[in-house]
């Protein structure tokens, strides 16, 4: 197995300060993570890229239909690196919750299984474009809207969006893209479970999906 070229170095302090180190050198930041109901069972990837600035480029969540937990991984981690290219991003952090992924990358774990093994050779392909190029393994709870991109694309709600907020509307949704939330219906009326952001008087369009509540 080719070993990945190592990476321009760093000064050892600069991702303790992001916003000063991320946006003197142009390092863009990409959150990735892949899930499978059943392992292997349906799957999907969520993946999310933000500038040197902090600003978010794109963030996506896709089914790819049967697979296991490192398939989608990887088809996350693929989909990520397309992203960061089409957009002429020449310095790339990657952060995965994935150890096995993280350190396959990183060439000190070796790729077993036949199913990786290809797509293990193309995140490779596509790493090598990059300037700058690292992975590293984070903490699930520094992962979350990747996490949660997998499981809205699971739950069958896949999309993509992407936003570029102005100065002065930091925090509220871009016109006319799509955003899938979570809501409950109590005594005729729809509770959103999480924040809308949405100016009072907006027009909204539902796509009701049912899920039926658990019995005990």
């Amino acid at each position: 197995m080719s070993r990945p070229q190592k990476p321009t170095s760093f000064s050892a302090g600069l991702f303790s300060e992001p916003a000063a180190g991320r946006a003197a050198l142009g390092v863009a930041i990409a959150n990735i993570d892949g899930g499978a109901r059943g392992n292997p069972g349906p799957a999907a990837y969520g993946m999310v890229l933000r500038d040197a600035g902090g600003a978010t480029l794109v963030a996506a969540g896709k089914s790819i239909g049967r697979a296991t937990n490192n398939v989608a991984e990887y088809y996350g981690l693929i989909a990520a690196l397309d992203a960061a290219r089409e957009r002429g991003v020449r310095r790339l952090r990657v952060e995965s919750d994935s150890e096995l992924l993280v350190r396959q990358i990183q060439g000190h774990y070796r790729v077993k299984s036949p199913g990786l093994k290809p797509l293990h050779e193309r995140a490779l392909k596509l790493s090598r474009a990059f300037e700058h190029f690292e992975i590293a393994h984070v903490p699930r709870e520094k992962n979350r809207e990747a996490d949660r991109l997998v499981n809205v694309a699971l739950d069958g709600e896949d999309g993509e969006h992407r936003e570029r907020p102005s100065p002065g509307q930091a925090g509220q949704p871009e016109q006319g893209v799509a955003r899938a939330i979570r809501a409950r219906y109590r005594r005729g009326v729809l509770v959103p479970e999480e924040s809308l952001d949405i100016p009072d008087g907006a027009e909204v369009t539902l796509t009701i999906k049912f899920t039926p509540p658990h019995r005990q």
